[in-house]
């Protein structure tokens, strides 16, 4: 199939699948004329792209675990036990970021808080 029809059937625009063959997420055969022909495994390989990007994950290390992950129903499973610690590093690096956010968030707000304070204890009316 061709870019067209790989997008309608997965949803994703063809500038979309484009970035994934240049990010080596996609690998489709070339014809002499040059356009791009996938294969029907591609329409289920965008779907698992899609779902790891979803899960926070950089083309990067999608293009590593990729090849490691199964369809289990709605969701990915690892084959790989190698690929599984990859996705708990990960999943722990996100969550120190997460981390890092809401500290961010809470001390954002006590400045805010601090600032309604201080400009209604000056009479300031907004």
């Amino acid at each position: 199939m061709f870019i067209g029809e790989l997008s309608r059937r997965s949803g994703v625009s063809t500038r979309g699948l484009r970035y994934y063959e240049e990010q080596g997420l996609l690998r489709p055969q070339r014809r002499a004329s040059g356009y791009r022909e996938f294969e029907e495994a591609d329409v289920a390989a965008v779907r698992r792209i899609r779902i790891l990007l979803a899960a926070g994950l950089n083309t990067e290390l999608i293009r590593e675990v990729l090849p490691c992950m199964a369809d289990e129903g709605a969701i990915l499973a690892p084959t790989c036990e190698e690929m599984a610690q990859d996705l708990k590093r990960e999943r722990e690096r996100m969550g120190h970021s997460i981390e890092q956010l809401q500290a961010a968030h809470a001390m954002l707000g006590s400045i805010i808080h601090a600032g309604e304070v201080a400009t209604a204890g000056a009479g300031h009316v907004r």
